[in-house]
Parts: structure tokens; C-alpha cells; sequence
């Protein structure tokens, strides 16, 4: 015979419009904006990899780690503004 544990209730998430929720909006804006920009340093094509000798699979598969750090960067650093538009909108959803 086995005993079982009493299961406890999972702990409440904040409300939208709790004062702790900014911080999880403005993280998730920057987020979206470095999603945002890592697809276009992708698209510009940065990290691609040029002709030479060899396998250049690896070079493909590590320059998605370049760019995503890169955006990263670009973001901590002020990035386009896209991150402030984002937590502005959020923000205005959490009002309504």
C-alpha cells in the first residue's frame, strides 16, 4: 500500500494589473523586440556561411547563436524602440 502526498494548490500568477506584472511585461517586450531583430539580422544575412573548403553545416547551425546574442545585445544597449511600443501596448491592454 502506498500513501499519497496531499497536493497543494500551484501558486496564483500575478494579475495583468498587479504592480509586479511590469517587470514581466517590460522583460517580454524586450524579448519580442530581440526575436524581432534577430530575424532580421537573419534575413540580412549575417552569419551566412561563404564559400570555402570544408562541412559549413556547423557555421549555419552556430550563426543562430551569434545572432541571437547579437540582438540580445542590441536590445540591452537602447535596441529600435520596438520594446517600449510593445510594454506601452501591453500595458494599455492590462488597463482595459
Amino acid at each position: 500500500m502506498t500513501a499519497s502526498l496531499p497536493l497543494a494548490a500551484p501558486p496564483a500568477a500575478p494579475s495583468i494589473s498587479s504592480p509586479t506584472a511590469a517587470p514581466d511585461r517590460r522583460a517580454a517586450a524586450e524579448k519580442l523586440e530581440a526575436v524581432f531583430l534577430a530575424e532580421m539580422l537573419k534575413s540580412s544575412g549575417l552569419g551566412k556561411a561563404t564559400q570555402g573548403f570544408g562541412d559549413q553545416g556547423d557555421e549555419d547551425h552556430f550563426a543562430s547563436f551569434q545572432r541571437d546574442i547579437l540582438a540580445r545585445e542590441m536590445v540591452r544597449k537602447g535596441g529600435i524602440g520596438l520594446a517600449e511600443i510593445f510594454f506601452r501596448a501591453m500595458a494599455g491592454r492590462a488597463d482595459e
